[in-house]
């Protein structure tokens, strides 16, 4: 790996950098870089990571088409790519976005958003595909696309439709047959639930579909009580799928610089649970299992004081409790008491058993490892 290191930190100093090579060997250099990193992606380290994106990025820009849709095709399926040079080639043209837009785990919905706001309808088609689609990207199709990507995203099973895409949708289909038929397709949605989530536009479309029963309002309240609880319950817990999904793509924002507090403040916005813990073990330089331990020990009084002594704020902190995947939801009252707690803690007693707690888990690490 030391020799690989040393390989991609000396591709800097090459002439095809300063735009001194040909087309074809330009071409040459970026299509073996990729090739390269997707052999050993899996050993990288975020340094080495570094390097390759940083060149992956300088030769996108002086290579032709072709070339760059070979290399997104290679960065595609993997877990672990460059975060910058990843973004890049999804912001490129459809030829190159394409495998990136339906596959790439390494997009984190801000990015497949923003694409969506900003780039062709080909892009939000492509989108539109994708394998477990959160409903927050597919408002955003809905909102900025056409017929075509709202069609792909209805014909999508594997595709979360919040409720507010729903209704969206049903108002378009009030005069398109099309999206009408697709809509009234998508069995597997409770339609009394999404009576609950929609405005009353929402529910006169619906009902002009077929799909909703005029007059059913009666039932309306206990519903709405329904979807919550579901909400509630589907959030919790720790899903070792989700936690390497979220960790890879808190890998990339950090490739591209843009980790930082108000990123793990969006996480706790939204309810990105396994986002928000693989940010804080990045942030407190732990080991991913160590917290994973933390949350499936419901060990409240660990991220108390890791927090603490990384200077979160109580407001912060309180969304970061709320939003952790906790073996078991924390209650209202338990938010209320672990903050309370958080509070009276000051930084530097937090500091302090924090840096002892380190200490004493590397030197335990370390003699194992003799052992």
């Amino acid at each position: 790996m030391f020799e690989t290191s040393e390989g991609v930190r000396a591709f800097a100093n090459f002439r095809v950098l300063n735009g001194e090579a040909d087309a074809a060997e330009r071409d040459h250099l970026i299509r073996n870089l990729a090739q390269l990193f997707s052999y050993v992606s899996d050993r990288c380290d975020d340094e080495q990571v570094f390097q390759y994106d940083e060149v992956l990025c300088q030769l996108a820009d002086i290579v032709e088409i072709e070339a760059r849709a070979h290399v997104a095709r290679l960065l595609a399926p993997l877990e672990r790519a460059p975060g910058s040079a990843v973004l890049k080639l999804a912001n490129d043209v459809i030829e190159v976005a394409a495998p990136l837009l339906e596959f790439s785990t390494v997009l984190s919905d801000d990015d497949l958003i923003e694409i969506a706001e900003h780039q062709s309808e080909a892009h939000r088609v492509a989108i539109a595909s994708r394998k477990g689609l959160t409903g927050r990207v597919g408002e955003a199709i809905v909102e900025h696309g056409e017929e075509p990507s709202v069609t792909r995203l209805l014909r999508n099973r594997e595709a979360e439709l919040s409720g507010k895409a729903v209704e969206a949708i049903a108002v378009l289909a009030v005069d398109n047959g099309t999206l009408a038929e697709d809509l009234r397709g998508r069995g597997e949605i409770d339609w009394g639930e999404v009576r609950a989530e929609v405005s009353q536009v929402g529910v006169r479309a619906l009902e002009n579909l077929g799909l909703l029963v005029r007059g059913d309002d009666g039932a309306t309240a206990g519903r709405v009580q329904a979807v919550v609880y579901n909400r509630i319950k589907n959030r919790a817990g720790f899903s070792a799928r989700e936690w390497k999904l979220a960790w890879n793509q808190v890998k990339a924002l950090a490739d591209r610089r843009r980790f930082d507090l108000k990123a793990l403040y969006r996480f706790t916005r939204f309810g990105y649970g396994h986002h928000t813990a693989a940010g804080l073990t990045m942030l407190l330089e732990v080991r991913p299992e160590i917290f994973v331990k933390w949350l499936a020990m419901q060990d409240y009084v660990a991220v108390t004081v890791a927090c603490k002594a990384i200077r979160l704020d109580a407001e912060l902190f309180e969304s970061v409790i709320a939003a952790l995947p906790w073996r078991d939801m924390p209650s209202r009252l338990d938010i209320e008491n672990v903050r309370k707690r958080f509070e009276a803690l000051s930084e530097d007693e937090a500091a302090g058993i924090f840096e002892l707690w380190r200490t004493h888990a590397f030197r335990r690490k370390a003699n194992d490892e003799v052992a």
